[in-house]
Parts: structure tokens; sequence; C-alpha cells
């Protein structure tokens, strides 16, 4: 939660894959915006308050998160009925004691990986590194025997691997605890997968990110709070949370809490395919927001490698067949739209050059200096 973690792979893993229903309200457009908005948000946040704003405790920051999420969803459960589900999951305390607190306590350390790599690397390059959570997770799959090994598919997932090589290649700022530290993370992220696929293999323990959520961020609370004890908190002081101020903590608890409720408003308004491709359009967004926001450069062999990696991702989750579908739809309906409205797809054609070359040239353009006295 705490990085934006609402992957594809997360969302079949916990609820299935969900067929579009017809339903009246807002369009699902408005769904998908709004979950890119908030998981973007969550992640440009935390490296601000991290990297620009010097709050360096990132393990207090993961902690506060968990206690914050605690508190909503016993509020919702007791005041609400949106998590009424959670009284179908046959949870006994054995259960929780056998299965959620393991998977809590690997969610814990990639979220903990997670912050701290804001630390040391940029936004957009750990987005780059991001691209290669479905190979990791594929391979825990097999590794534990959910899945039989199919060395076709790793040939196909191979093309992710060689994309984000590239891209580490062409990293400027590249720093090896960084890289260490978020290599930990994904692999922490695919085994808490892994472990959430094992327990929802039954029908019956079927639930929603939300539901899962009230289960597992009292074990991840109490996890992160006894690291914390030891490696944060003895250095922290009330003037450090006065600095950074208590209104942009609850601020940045609450969009990561919003992350998670958004998940289950997205569930059932789209397709696998819709969603699979609003993710990767968020990682792109998120690589231009970063080198906009935070001046992180990202070099050309970066840009070519990470196109490698999206591509390898999309033929991996889409198949060769859903994407030349896709292709073939959103060709037909951009063809439809300029002979509809041609002034307005010539604008929004000129418009989309005009951006590219605006966030080319800010990239570029040199840091500015600190001034000093």
């Amino acid at each position: 939660m705490a990085n934006g973690r609402s992957s594809q792979d997360e969302r079949k893993l916990e609820s299935g894959s969900t067929a579009p229903a017809p339903s009246q309200g807002l369009h699902p457009a408005f769904y998908i915006a709004l979950w890119i908005a908030l998981s973007s948000s969550v992640i440009l946040f935390n490296k601000w308050v991290l990297s620009t704003a010097h709050f360096n405790f990132p393990l207090f920051l993961t902690t506060w998160h968990m206690v914050f999420a605690t508190a909503m969803t016993q509020i919702l459960a007791r005041c609400t009925t949106i998590l009424d589900s959670r009284h179908n999951v046959p949870m006994t305390p054995a259960t929780y004691t056998r299965a959620i607190v393991p998977i809590g306590i690997m969610f814990s350390l990639s979220l903990i990986c997670g912050n701290l790599a804001y630390m040391y690397l940029s936004v957009s390059f750990i987005q780059m590194l991001k691209a290669t959570n479905a190979v990791v997770t594929l391979l825990a799959t097999w590794a534990f025997g959910i899945a039989p090994a199919n060395y076709k598919t790793l040939g196909n997932v191979g093309i992710i691997v060689v994309g984000v090589v590239i891209a580490s290649f062409g990293e400027i700022k590249f720093d090896m605890i960084g890289f260490l530290i978020q290599v930990g993370g994904i692999i922490f992220e695919a085994l808490r997968l892994v472990m959430v696929q094992r327990l929802l293999s039954s029908a019956e323990f079927k639930m929603d990110p939300l539901v899962s959520l009230y289960y597992y961020a009292p074990a991840c609370a109490l996890t992160n709070g006894v690291v914390t004890l030891f490696t944060d908190l003895p250095r922290m002081t009330m003037a450090d949370i006065y600095g950074l101020g208590v209104m942009t903590l609850i601020a940045n608890a609450l969009v990561a809490f919003l992350l998670n409720a958004s998940v289950v408003l997205l569930i059932g308004k789209t397709s696998a395919v819709v969603l699979t491709m609003a993710g990767i359009l968020k990682d792109i967004l998120l690589v231009c927001a970063s080198m906009m926001i935070f001046h992180d450069p990202v070099t050309p062999l970066q840009f070519f490698g990470y196109s490698i990696a999206l591509g390898g991702l999309c033929y991996y989750k889409l198949g060769a067949e859903k994407m030349q579908s896709l292709a073939t739809d959103v060709r037909l309906q951009v063809g439809e739209y300029r002979r509809s409205n041609p002034a307005k797809a010539k604008g929004i054609a000129a418009g989309a050059v005009l951006t590219i070359i605006f966030i080319v040239m800010y990239a570029g353009a040199p840091a500015p200096s600190k001034l000093t006295t």
C-alpha cells in the first residue's frame, strides 16, 4: 500500500479476474483515472517525504501507514457495511496465525524495502525495476509448485529482463545499495503473492483488497512496529515529526489508504485487459512525473530499455492474439474519431507532440543550482 502497489498480478491473485458487468453510475474511465491518480500520488508523495523533505525514517512511515490502515478498516467494519463480506471468510485464530501473519510479514518487508529504495534511487528507475515484478512472481509460483514450469513462458518474460538490464546500464544515478534493496522488495512481494494465491486457492477464502487489508494491516503494523522500535525510533524526535508536519503524515497515510479503496471500486467495472493497460500507462506517467517534479535524469538508453521491458510486459500479460485484437480496436476507434471530429483529432495529436517535446526538454535541462550566501 505504501508503494502504490496495485498490480494486475495482485488483482488476479486476490480478487480473481472479473468481467465488467453493466452498471449504472459513473463511467469506468473515472475509476481507472482515480486509481492511476491515487497510485501515482502515493509513490510521488512517499518520494517527496523521504527524499525531498529529508524525513529519513522509512520504517516509521511504513508502520504509520499500517497503523492508519488498521484504524480505518476497523472503523469501516464497525460503522459501515463496506467490509461485511469479511463475515464470509472462515477466519480462525489458527488460520490467522498460520496464513495471514506470514503474508503480513512478507508484505511488511516489501513495503519497508520499497520505502528505503526511495532514499537511494529515482522514482523513474524504481518504476523500471518494478517491470520485473511479473517475472519474479512467475518464478516464485514455479519454485513453490503452484504452476508447472514452462520454458516458452520463461523466454517470453525474458524480454522484460533484457529491457530492465539495458535500462539499468543507462541509469546515471545508479546506487548498488538502493538497487539491492529494491530487488529485495520485489522478491518479498513475489513471495507474498504466492502465499496469497495458496491461501485463496479455496473459494471460501476469496477476499477483495479492502477485506484483505482488514486482516493484513494489524499483522503488518505489529511487524513493522517491532523493527521500527530498534531502528528509526531511537533516533527520532518530535521535532522531526513537527518539522514534516502532523497533517502531512495524516494526508500521506490517507492517500495510501484511499488507493486500496479505489481498487475495490475498480473491480468489476472494467476488463482485465483494460486494467493491464492502465497499469502500464500509470508506470509511464510516473516516469514522466518523476522527470518533471524531481528532475530525475532519464537517458535515451533507459528509454530504449524501458520500452523493451514494457513491450515484453504487454506480450506476457495479454498475449500476441489479444495484443493484435487490441491494436485493431484502437485503430478502428481512432479512425472513427478522426472522421467524426477531424479538428479535435488534430488538436489532440498536436498537444501530444508538444507535451512530449516539453517533457524531453524539461528533463534535459540542467537542475537549478542551490543559492549560497
